[in-house]
Parts: C-alpha cells; structure tokens; sequence
C-alpha cells in the first residue's frame, strides 16, 4: 500500500513537472531553469518505473509462494491415515508414560508442551498461569521421571526413533 502512494506521488510529480517544463520552454525561461526541472520529471520517472517494477516482481514472488504453500498444505493433508493412528498411539504412549510416572493433570499438559519444545514462558502464556508455576511443575516432572532436565526428558521420548 505505502510502495503504491509513493508511485502514485512521484508519477504526480513527474506529470505536473512535465507540465511545468512545456509551461517554461514557450515563456523562455532560462535553459538551466528547464534542465532542472527536466531532472526532476527524469528522476521521479525513475522512481515510479522502478517502485512499479519491484511491485510486479514483489506480487509475482508472492504468488509463486502461495502456490507453494497450497501444494505444501496439500501435501500435509494427505497424511495416511496410518500416520494418523501412529501419532495417536504414540501420544497414548506418552499419557500412558506420564501416568507412570504419576504426573498431575497440570504437570502432563506442561510436559506435552515441553515435547512440543515450548519455552517456560510460552506454556505460562498457553496455560494462562505464572512462569514460576511452569517452572516448578517441569521441576516436578523431571524429579518424578528421574531425568535431569528439558533435554533429557525430551530424548527419553525420542531416543527410539533415531537409529
């Protein structure tokens, strides 16, 4: 929007310019006078050519990228259905882990967002509680499942699916 007010300025510019110079040349002004004014219609020329020419390559760019996106989005929504249930089966997996390790409701919805690789503040923020709060309760989780820390506990998940 602001590239296509700037464009639209300087092809004003140019045009009452141009206008000007006609205007100056049948009154005799000084040549040095029209030379002057014949730079500035050349420069804003310039600039609305050039300020065009980005749009058009700007938008072309853009809807190259959209097309992407559309067959990217495609893509992903034909995951089989298999990888469907996989995904499923394993988040029972990871419930099922959680209930063995006796995590409260709280403390396995921060544990999914730790896995998920949410930082302390984002989950304060999802879960509309305090960073301390989140703190403490990745403290429980990682005391409860005898793992050191973020890393450790998202490994224990992981480790089986790297060869």
């Amino acid at each position: 929007m602001k590239d296509h007010f700037i464009t639209t300025a300087l092809v004003i510019i140019m045009v009452l310019n141009c206008f000007d110079v006609i205007t100056d040349i049948h009154l005799g002004v000084p040549l040095w006078h029209i030379l002057e004014e014949s730079a500035i219609v050349l420069l804003s020329a310039v600039g609305a050519g050039y300020l065009i020419y980005e749009n058009h390559h700007r938008s072309k760019r853009l809807a190259h990228l959209a097309e992407t996106l559309f067959e990217s989005n495609k893509r992903v929504d034909n995951i089989t259905e298999k990888m469907r249930m996989e995904r499923k089966h394993y988040s029972q997996v990871i419930h099922q882990q959680f209930d063995d390790w006796q995590l409260t409701s709280g403390e396995q919805q921060v544990g999914m967002l730790l896995l998920k690789g949410l930082s302390f503040k984002e989950i304060a923020a999802v879960r509309n509680t305090k960073e301390k709060t989140v703190r403490q309760q990745a403290s429980t989780i990682y005391s409860k499942s005898n793992l050191e820390g973020r890393h450790e506990f998202s490994a224990w998940f992981l480790e089986d699916f790297l060869s």
